[in-house]
Order: structure tokens, then sequence, then C-alpha cells
């Protein structure tokens, strides 16, 4: 039984990942980096701005030291706000969706972005009222491929709703558009809803759910869909 839904932001609600993919080459254009469109969008996405930046001056034998990284993320989002600021990000069907799920379920957001950037986003989209907190980049030592995001989510609710039933991890459903974000949503023990935004079906076969885009979701069909998932899943484990 599904009792709290937990949004990831980018990709996901909000059509960004293009512009997070064009900062990121902005700021590490002086450094002499150009990451590949095909590459971020396989490889990159998902990761949160420290561990994106962190891997890509590895792996280009540049400094990777703290200071360095903490440089390039505060251009980097200078950048980004300044292209969002004036942009409609809001995918189509995003805000029915995000209403529906809330008239029924207590949400949460657990996005690898900033706090600032993604209280931004979600206020001027006029949806902020529907999520009782925001699990951002600063709230978790390490971001998605590992759990801590919804670990920090599922906390986070049970302290909110206290003093209800606590909600388990297992009766948590994570939508995602990426790899890293299925990942982690199953390594801290939830289903997952995994959203064709940013990658293809089969990239995406992971997720207990695969739907094309967040456009005209039924809410009971996902439901049913993932209790048949989770039903397929107890069978094979016996």
């Amino acid at each position: 039984m599904i009792r709290a839904v937990i949004f990831d932001l980018d990709g996901t609600l909000v059509d960004t990942e293009p512009i997070h993919f064009a900062a990121f080459n902005e700021v590490l254009r002086p450094e002499g980096i150009e990451i590949p469109r095909g590459e971020y969008f396989s490889r990159l996405i998902g990761l949160n701005d420290h561990d994106c930046f962190a891997m890509v001056l590895r792996e280009n034998r540049m400094d990777a030291g703290e200071e360095h990284i903490a440089g390039l993320m505060a251009r980097k989002t200078t950048v980004y706000q300044a292209t969002i600021a004036n942009r409609e990000v809001l995918y189509p069907g995003a805000a029915k969706f995000a209403r529906e799920c809330a008239n029924r379920f207590p949400l949460m957001i657990a996005t690898g972005t900033l706090r600032a950037e993604a209280e931004a986003i979600v206020r001027r989209a006029g949806l902020r009222e529907l999520f009782l907190d925001i699990i951002a980049a600063e709230d978790v030592a390490r971001g998605k491929p590992e759990p801590d995001g919804f670990i920090a989510a599922l906390g986070r609710l049970g302290s909110i709703l206290r003093p209800r039933d606590q909600i388990r991890a297992d009766e948590c459903v994570a939508v995602e558009d990426t790899r890293a974000g299925i990942e982690a949503a199953h390594r801290a023990g939830m289903k997952v809803l995994a959203l064709c935004h940013s990658a293809a079906a089969a990239d995406l076969a992971a997720a207990d759910v695969v739907r094309d885009s967040i456009s005209g979701l039924d809410l009971d069909e996902i439901l049913r869909a993932l209790s048949i998932s989770g039903s397929k899943k107890s069978i094979g484990a016996r």
C-alpha cells in the first residue's frame, strides 16, 4: 500500500536538465572542458553539482579540490538561476499530477539541486504548498545514486506527521527520471515510478513502473501497476 509520494525535481516535475547541461558547460569551458551532450545525459545526469564537477575534473586530470569545486558550483548557480528566471519550466501535466497525489498522500521532494534553486522553481510554479518539505543537495552527505536523500525524506515525513503511524520505506513511491535516482530510491527500500523525460524506457527498466511522461498520468492506474509489480517481485522472491 502506498502512503507517501517523493518526487525528484529536475527532469521529473520540471524540464531543467538541458539548462543544467548548458550551465555546466558554460562554467567548465574556461577550464578547457566541454561535456558532450550524450555523455551528460547517459552518465552524469542525476548527479548533484558537486559530484558532477568532481567526476569531470578528475577524469580530465584537473584540480578537484573542494575549494575549486565550490567556486565552480557558485558560478554554475549564478548562470542557472539567471537562465530560469523568466522561463516556464514545469512539464505539461506536472501540476495536475502533483495535485492529484497531494489530495491523497503526503508529498516530499528529494532532489540533487540546491535548496535555493529548488524552492525558487517550485514556488514560481505555484506548487510549494503541496510538499511538506524539500530535501536538497545541502541536506545530505552523498547524492544519488546513494540513498541518503530518500532516507532523509522518509525521516522528515515521520517527523512532520507524528503521531501518525510511521510510514515505511516500502510504502513510498519515488517519482524519478534517471538511473541514478532509481538506484537511490530502491536502495532506500522504495518503489519507483520512472518517467522517460531524460532517458529511454530501456535505460529506466529497473524501475517498478515506467511511463513516457508525467502528462496524462492516471494516479489510480499507476497505483494498480505498482501493486502488480510488487506482487510479481514477491512471487519471484519465494
